[in-house]
């Protein structure tokens, strides 16, 4: 109803946005990204909920040749390891052995049978991983470590918040934080033309070519989505939603901030 009301495509900054603003930081991201499918190894990305790590990952995968990759994404890690490389397994169209030690085997095995007899690169991204058993970081050093840790057969980003990369740092995860290649921070858009510039390009995107917020209006959903592009979006379309009935055609001050109290 909202999205007819203001003429739009899509929700701003919602999921079916098709193209993410980007003043450098993706960029940075689609250069790491790249380096670990030319020359294949482990990824680290951590930033806040909410600031669009894995809307950025999903932009990325979107366009890689599914003759030549294959992505295989994960979410759901507050799980033993056993149940993790089971995942594995199964989205590698195996049948998952019942012990760790076969199931390590027949998964490495599957790998090398793609990369060497298909030419297809496994992407793996692992996302929420701080919430991952410490047991699954002490084992992933060995897990990638292919004939004689000759060979790098996989890409593997580990997606997940800043404590991620504090925990990894630590003393008992040295040997995972040395296979690390890539190491990118995505960061709230915190500053006040940058904000500006992501909000403009969101509305535009969605088929809205001018905004619908006053400049206080803008300043005020800076602060309160803290810079963070889901929050941000949550707030428009709860704000979108609650102009409709009152025939509103913008979002004035007082109906943004109804929208960030209704969403506290």
């Amino acid at each position: 109803m909202y999205q007819q009301h203001f003429g739009l495509k899509h929700a701003p900054l919602g999921k079916q946005t098709p193209e993410l603003w980007d003043d450098g930081a993706l960029s940075t991201l689609q250069d790491r990204f790249q380096w670990l499918l030319d020359s294949p190894g482990l990824g680290l990305l951590t930033g806040s909920a909410g600031v669009g790590k894995t809307a950025a990952l999903r932009q990325l995968t979107r366009a890689l040749n599914p003759h030549r990759y294959q992505v295989i994404y994960l979410a759901e890690t507050d799980f033993g390891r056993l149940d993790l490389y089971r995942g594995l397994a199964l989205a590698l169209g195996m049948e998952p052995a019942y012990r760790r030690a076969q199931l390590w085997r027949d998964i490495k095995a599957r790998i090398e049978e793609l990369v060497d007899g298909k030419q297809v690169l496994p992407v793996w991204i692992i996302d929420e991983a701080q919430n991952l058993p410490t047991e699954f970081f002490r084992d992933l050093p060995a897990f990638l470590n292919f004939a004689f840790d000759s060979r790098d057969l996989m890409s593997v980003w580990l997606v997940g918040h800043p404590m991620l990369a504090r925990t990894l740092d630590r003393l008992p995860y040295a040997a995972l934080a040395s296979r690390i290649q890539a190491r990118v921070q995505l960061n709230p858009i915190i500053e006040r033309e940058r904000f500006e510039a992501l909000i403009n390009h969101a509305m535009k995107l969605a088929g809205c070519p001018h905004t619908l917020l006053a400049d206080s209006g803008m300043e005020l959903l800076r602060q309160a989505s803290l810079g963070l592009p889901r929050h941000a979006g949550r707030i428009l379309k709860t704000a979108m939603q609650m102009a409709v009935p009152k025939g509103l055609n913008h979002l004035p001050d007082e109906l943004l901030q109804q929208a960030i109290d209704e969403l506290r």
